[in-house]
């Protein structure tokens, strides 16, 4: 059997080409090696959400459609929504008994965000154990590995300390070491040169039309060097370049031609790029389409994921309950 591959995304919003690049094209192909089980995980989205919770549940929708228009087949890949599958929470429960709260209070991620996001409150016990709740949903399917980029091996370390305190305070072996998939992300930032993100604005959404997505590049911040159309550019320092790179391989050279020559102005150059970027989203878009005119499809292939997920996880949960209710001390 193929090595098993466990993943999930929070529905907060609207993806965009940074998750595209990110995370969704390694997932698509992940399928054609791997047993892949991706999720949802709208408990993870509540976590941070919570004053705000009234549109995870329409975002879980949007994200199903997303994922299938780019290439995630519920043939193939076990979809479903973290909050369908409650043995997430009854393994967080046993993990969290365990879990030292030093382990959670060093996390990088969760000092950096409680220190950068003024917006909410994020000073809750949920968001302090937030890689606990990771940390059960990798182990629960007894995952080979995990897509991931560079910033998040940090949480699969975690999770491996978890796994091995657990398999050492109950003497056996049930969770195993989960391995890495580097997802190696081009340097994508928003059109504002800040980190691309939903809460900015500053993105090019999957759902976006031509219209849209022509606006967006065209208000895109450009080399801060290059003043006049005579003047050469810096593309290696451009935004608008490195979207080249990322959708626009077969133009990349002639770009960086335009550029370091003065051939063309940056309204040009982003012009081209706006027509480019709307043909590469093209198959995603009309495939979207067709999905939004069948709600009944997507709903049923989220309940058939969960029913899929729940078989693997109610057997890892039996093992848990007899494991943690069967030790002893001598």
């Amino acid at each position: 059997m193929n090595k098993r591959v466990f993943s999930g995304m929070r529905p907060t919003g609207k993806l965009h080409l940074g998750h595209l690049v990110g995370a969704l094209h390694n997932w698509v192909r992940l399928q054609d090696s791997h047993q892949c089980v991706y999720s949802i995980v709208d408990w993870h989205a509540l976590m941070g959400e919570y004053e705000f919770s009234g549109n995870i549940r329409s975002s879980v929708y949007d994200m199903a459609i997303d994922w299938m228009a780019c290439g995630i087949d519920p043939d193939r890949s076990i979809v479903f929504i973290q909050s369908d599958v409650p043995e997430h929470l009854e393994l967080q429960m046993f993990l969290s008994c365990l879990t030292p709260l030093g382990w959670l209070e060093r996390n990088p991620t969760y000092k950096e965000q409680l220190r950068e996001i003024t917006t909410r409150n994020l000073q809750t016990y949920a968001f302090l154990g937030y890689p606990v709740l990771q940390a059960a949903d990798i182990l629960l399917y007894r995952a080979d590995a995990v897509p991931i980029g560079e910033d998040q091996l940090p949480h699969l370390e975690l999770t491996r300390e978890i796994s091995r305190r657990f398999n050492s305070l109950y003497s056996v072996n049930l969770f195993k070491d989960c391995e890495a998939i580097l997802t190696q992300t081009p340097r994508l930032l928003g059109m504002d040169n800040r980190k691309m993100s939903k809460s900015y604005g500053n993105a090019i959404n999957l759902a976006d039309t031509p219209e849209e997505i022509q606006v967006k590049v065209k208000a895109m911040v450009t080399d801060a060097k290059r003043l006049r159309l005579k003047d050469v550019g810096h593309p290696d320092e451009c935004n608008v370049f490195s979207y080249y790179k990322a959708f626009v391989s077969a133009k990349e050279v002639d770009a960086r031609s335009w550029c370091e020559n003065a051939l063309k102005g940056c309204t040009d150059c982003k012009r081209i790029l706006a027509d480019e970027i709307i043909e590469f989203l093209r198959p995603v878009r009309d495939k979207r389409q067709k999905l939004e005119k069948d709600p009944a499809y997507i709903h049923e292939v989220l309940r058939k994921g969960a029913v899929r997920a729940r078989e693997i996880a109610g057997t890892t949960m039996t093992e848990v309950r007899k494991a943690v209710f069967s030790a002893s001390r001598a």
